[in-house]
């Protein structure tokens, strides 16, 4: 752990060794019993009254300090689970191995892999605060929630009556100037397929072409950049030369999570012998236009193709038609712009993974809107491309946004303490990704929420990083909220 062992000298320390600690711990979402056990030793070590609720959900509670004993009770919310994604090459196993931070100039990252900044720094905070004995707060109600990157379903199982706070304050944005009091809403969209298959061509040559060095990136806070998609690059290319060429399609396999933009993606593929070589001069030049119109956002695209072993079997051609037909038709990336909020995403589509194999189709993508109608919309179009391809839709795992309240009392106390303590009013918005403040909500109506973080880039990709300095001012900033409730 020489890599962890570096951050522990940063400042604030205690914050930092905590997020070392915790990220020595395997934490991936729905593989959350390690990390929950992790934090309840934490709280009983402490003291403090520690329970782990149905879900695996920790509430840790701790009196105010001396003189803020009678002050409202705030609660501190923060996600246990952390995006398992690695770069193509990297030796790492997320179930066994702790996270290798390294500090990287003015950042904070991990060597190939996501760092878990995303929500392990807003985690860390909230253990120090529970540790600390010299820190002026209220009474607070850690509440520590499972699986929010997959579902949200730690939230969403959380209990009325646990939590006794009025105010609360989610500890998981990612710009540390600005103050979200809003998110999107989201709806996890599943398909699958039983297509026929055909023996393998004769006279037919096998490539294998593969899509890589993506920045990739959330789902949610980075779709506006337009960023490319594998699975829609990959889908580009076989799409337009399964006509003049006669190519078959064997496999195609792209993207991981369903909340990261997918930034590799291979498929299988076998063109007669014939035009072998004409196939590959057209490749090349369509490869030249897709590099090329992506030469500013994807500066390290790659788009290669590499010659095979033969497969025993291909897809059956018009089973071929519908599906690279129906994956070119579903929409991907922003779909509606908020007609309200100037730079707001309003509703997006992810085609998160693509999977074509072995007789059967399968895709996964995450809907987001602000709006629940446009939600539903986007929903239905991705619906509607999958079903003419003859594919089973299922949709599940629906949870609401969070209305926006420019009248919330924590608002003007967090604004003004930002003011008092930086010179300047911070940014106040809502965010395109999906927080778990619009759920809690729904089990808590009335508590006033607020989200903000520090400075972190890049989440959801093993390019994640956060700001060393963002760390120590937001570590300022919310003890400086605290003293104040």
């Amino acid at each position: 752990m020489e890599a962890n062992q570096s951050i522990r000298d940063l400042e604030p320390r205690a914050l930092w060794n905590h997020f070392a600690n915790l990220n020595d711990v395997p934490r991936g979402s729905k593989k959350e019993t390690r990390v929950t056990e992790f934090i309840r030793k934490f709280g009983e070590k402490l003291g403090l009254p520690t329970l782990v609720d149905h879900a695996g959900n920790v509430i840790i509670t701790k009196p105010g300090t001396p003189g803020k004993e009678n002050h409202p009770v705030v609660v501190l919310q923060g996600h246990l689970d952390m995006v398992h994604e690695k770069n193509a090459g990297t030796e790492f196993d997320f179930d066994q191995d702790g996270i290798k931070s390294v500090i990287d100039g003015e950042w904070v990252k991990a060597e190939g892999t996501t760092l878990g900044a995303d929500n392990g720094i807003g985690v860390a905070a909230i253990m120090t605060l529970l540790e600390s004995a010299d820190i002026p707060h209220p009474p607070l109600e850690a509440l520590f929630t499972i699986d929010e990157e997959t579902g949200m379903t730690g939230a969403k199982a959380l209990q009325e009556g646990i939590l006794t706070g009025k105010i609360l304050l989610n500890l998981d944005s990612e710009e540390d100037d600005e103050l979200t009091i809003g998110c999107a809403g989201g709806l996890d969209t599943f398909s699958e397929w039983q297509y026929k298959e055909d023996e393998a061509p004769v006279l037919h040559s096998a490539f294998q072409i593969k899509v890589s060095g993506l920045k990739g990136g959330h789902s949610g806070v980075d779709i506006h950049l337009g960023r490319a998609n594998s699975n829609k690059i990959l889908v580009r290319m076989l799409h337009k030369t399964q006509e003049g060429f006669g190519l078959r399609l064997a496999s195609f396999a792209g993207g991981n999570l369903r909340n990261a933009i997918p930034r590799e993606a291979e498929a299988l593929v076998l063109v007669p012998h014939a035009i072998e070589k004409v196939y590959l001069e057209d490749f090349q030049q369509r490869v030249s236009a897709i590099l090329n119109e992506f030469a500013f956002l994807e500066p390290d695209m790659k788009l290669e193709i590499f010659p095979t072993d033969t497969p025993m079997y291909v897809m059956a051609a018009p089973d071929q038609e519908k599906a690279l037909s129906c994956l070119y038709a579903v929409p991907n990336g922003v779909y509606r712009m908020s007609p309200t909020i100037p730079g707001l995403v309003e509703t997006s589509n992810n085609l998160a993974k693509v999977d074509i194999q072995k007789g059967v189709f399968s895709t996964q993508s995450l809907q987001r809107s602000s709006v629940e109608s446009g939600k539903e919309d986007i929903a239905y179009a991705v619906r509607a491309a999958l079903e003419l391809a003859g594919a089973e839709v299922t949709q599940s795992g629906g949870y609401p946004g969070w209305a926006p309240d420019a009248d919330s009392k924590i608002l003007q106390v967090l604004v003004g303490t930002y003011d008092h303590l930086f010179g300047q009013k911070p940014k106040v918005a809502a965010c395109h990704a999906g927080l778990e403040c619009g759920i809690i909500g729904t089990h808590y109506p009335g508590m006033d929420m607020i989200s903000f973080g520090p400075t972190i880039r890049h989440p959801h990709s093993p390019d994640e990083k956060v700001h060393i300095a963002s760390v120590e001012k937001f570590w300022h900033y919310l003890t400086t909220i605290l003293n104040r409730i």
